[in-house]
């Protein structure tokens, strides 16, 4: 099953172990390893998102352009690898040197892959957040202050994001695609491991976007701040 059938978000390029893309693809490891790239990717985000408000930059809350580029980087890695991992014996490693990227902006930027074969391993699959995500999320709380509770907020919604939007595409498929998806939840630094995913999934944060013109009413439909009922099903 090729898993780019369920959105962008899904769609990878792959290569070889011991054999890394060429030029200009560019490891993700640089998003954690103290390098310019985690601040050059929160600055163009933040030029981003100012121009959708008409503002200068600087205008724009440094933590709120810093969660919203989390949010984009762990649901890009999360969405390809709760597919692959309901679509056959192969996953995705979640190592950081396994990872390649390219700093596009304006949608998912590109991202590939080393696929791993565990048909072979006693116990099947246990997804949990990798060092990929670990790292990255860490290294966004070291630099700007984001909060601990808000950044793996973003990685509970990214995980239930990428089981929904499968579940749209394969109804079949919707209970694998969020046990997976549980498997990220379930972690207690998740809104302390107790959602689940589904259409009623609510996270007990939020990402920060609705700052950008202070209206609490333009948030998120999984969000703390949503007042609308969460609908079941």
């Amino acid at each position: 099953m090729e898993q780019s059938a369920f959105g962008p978000f899904f769609t990878v390029e792959r290569h070889a172990a011991h054999t890394p893309p060429l030029p200009p693809w560019r490891p993700l490891a640089e998003l954690a390893n103290g390098s310019r790239s985690l601040g050059d990717r929160i600055d163009g985000v933040r030029s981003s998102l100012a121009a959708r408000v008409a503002k200068d930059p600087a205008e724009v809350d440094l933590r709120v352009a810093a969660s919203v580029a989390h949010l984009g980087m762990i649901a890009r890695i999360l969405a390809p690898t709760i597919a692959t991992a309901i679509c056959g014996d192969l996953r995705i490693s979640q190592e950081l040197n396994d990872l390649w990227w390219q700093d596009q902006l304006g949608g998912p930027f590109p991202l590939s892959v080393l696929e791993e074969d565990t048909s072979d391993r006693e116990g099947g699959d246990t997804a949990t957040p990798g060092a990929a995500i670990e790292s990255i999320t860490q290294r966004v709380l070291d630099e700007t202050g984001v909060s601990e509770r808000v950044l793996w907020g973003n990685v509970g919604s990214a995980a239930n994001s990428a089981a929904q939007l499968i579940a749209a595409s394969r109804p079949d498929l919707t209970d694998a695609a969020r046990e997976v998806a549980n498997t990220y939840l379930q972690d207690p630094r998740v809104d302390d491991g107790t959602l689940r995913a589904g259409p009623d999934f609510r996270r007990r944060s939020c990402c920060l976007i609705y700052q950008l013109t202070d209206d609490r009413s333009a948030v998120c439909g999984d969000c703390v701040l949503e007042t609308k009922p969460a609908r079941s099903g």
